[in-house]
């Protein structure tokens, strides 16, 4: 055997070396539709999430401005009947995914150990059990395109839930 010899054999085993090593296209097209298909059902079950949020959370603010406006009627029949015995309540009450949820109201009662700040003739109420939750919060109205009502800013919440419907 001349070295020519030697030299096609040993080329001829190495592509046929390299041959059986590489991967067959078609297995690898094949694993690639899998993979796609795998991440095209993904990416639908997170649209379809989307939009059960969307709908969730249109209707959460729908609610929320419907309790607004109610509140804002409340509150415009009581200026005009002159009730200047009411008051707007703030408290903390278990509830809520987070474990605690606000409740504002008007309530011409006064309850004992009850804390009264007064406002620029708007008087604020919150029992004794609210008060430590709410030590620092800012409460405000907001009236925009995109939300109407009571807003608070409180610094003692470390935490809410993604509707913010709550706190903890």
């Amino acid at each position: 055997m001349g070295i020519i010899d030697r030299l096609s054999t040993l080329i001829r085993s190495n592509i046929n070396d390299l041959i059986s090593r590489a991967e067959n296209p078609q297995k690898v097209l094949e694993q690639l539709i899998v993979d796609m298909r795998s991440q095209l059902a993904k990416a639908k079950q997170q649209v379809a999430a989307a939009i059960a949020d969307e709908k969730r959370l249109s209707a959460q603010a729908e609610q929320e401005k419907k309790l607004s406006e109610d509140w804002e009627k409340r509150a415009v029949l009581a200026v005009q009947e002159g009730r200047d015995d009411l008051a707007l309540r703030v408290a903390v009450q278990p509830g809520g995914c987070s474990g605690l949820r606000y409740q504002l109201f008007f309530d011409e009662r006064s309850l004992e150990g009850d804390e009264v700040v007064d406002f620029g003739g708007v008087k604020v109420v919150t029992d004794r059990m609210s008060a430590p939750y709410l030590g620092g919060a800012v409460i405000d109205f907001v009236d925009t395109i995109e939300k109407q009502g009571f807003t608070i800013d409180n610094p003692n919440a470390t935490g809410s839930c993604a509707c913010g419907d709550s706190f903890h």
